[in-house]
Parts: C-alpha cells; sequence; structure tokens
C-alpha cells in the first residue's frame, strides 16, 4: 500500500508534503525480508566483492582468479568469497584442489525488489513536490499579471 499525501494549509509549502497513513500497513520487504537483505547489503558495501562479482558474471572463476586483479592473497580473497557466499551472491564447487566460484544472481533481485519499493515511495514525494512547485509558479505568474494590469 502506498501512503496518500496529506494536504494541510499553514504558512509552509512543505506542510503538504507529509505523509500519513492511517491504516495499520504490514511491510513485508522490510519485516519479513530484514534478515534477508542485511547479508546481501553487507556483501555488496565492499567495492572488491563488488568487482569480484562483476568478474563473475562472464562465468566461472578460481578463487586465484578471483583474487589476481586485486593483487591479494588467497587468504583474503577467500573471506570476500565467504561474505559473497554467506549472502548467496555466489556458489562455491570445489572440483580437485579448485575452488570455483560462480554468480547466483536471485539475491539480488530481492535486493532490486526491496529499492524499487523505496523508489516508488520517493517518487510519489517527488511528484507531491513538483506539483507544489508548478502551482505555486502559476500563483506568482497570476499574481504579477494582476499586478502588471493596475
Amino acid at each position: 500500500m502506498v501512503a496518500k499525501p496529506v494536504l494541510r494549509s499553514g504558512n509552509h509549502s512543505t506542510n503538504r508534503l507529509t505523509f500519513q497513513n492511517h491504516e495499520s500497513t504490514f511491510n513485508h520487504m522490510v519485516e519479513l525480508l530484514a534478515s534477508e537483505l542485511t547479508p546481501i547489503f553487507h556483501a555488496l558495501s565492499d567495492p572488491t566483492r563488488r568487482r569480484m562479482l562483476i568478474e563473475l558474471t562472464s562465468g566461472e572463476r578460481t578463487v586465484s582468479q578471483l583474487a589476481v586483479p586485486f593483487a591479494m592473497s588467497l587468504a583474503a580473497a577467500s573471506k570476500h568469497i565467504k561474505v559473497l557466499e554467506g549472502a548467496g551472491l555466489i556458489q562455491r564447487e570445489v572440483r580437485g584442489r579448485a575452488h570455483l566460484c560462480r554468480l547466483d544472481p536471485g539475491p539480488l533481485e530481492t535486493a532490486h525488489e526491496w529499492l524499487t519499493f523505496y523508489e516508488r515511495f520517493w517518487t510519489a514525494r517527488l511528484d507531491v513536490l513538483d506539483r507544489l512547485l508548478r502551482e505555486e509558479d502559476e500563483q506568482k505568474s497570476a499574481t504579477r499579471k494582476q499586478g502588471d494590469e493596475k
């Protein structure tokens, strides 16, 4: 459910940007997915891990291959990979002595859905702001025209 703007009278036009939701709303995206989203956003917060994910978009990579662009030890690369794995963003498979990693984009879709919810939230507020600014411009224009007629 999207909250509806409450238009209030008062001195400040920003009063009209306040949203109120009088109905009790259970926000599924926030409440139920919080434990799922936290490790995803934590994993994405690090530029090294984001770059590793980009590398994996073109196919499987070994831990060694993922470590090369960063000039880091295998232990350091492995720590980053464990964070990505814990968030469900990659799958690791052991073949002999090689640890192969591949991208699992499913959790990114969950994060995208969450971000989309808030994109709609802010878009609605910006639409109200746009309308208010246009109304204010129209009022100023009308006031100027009345002043010119006198």
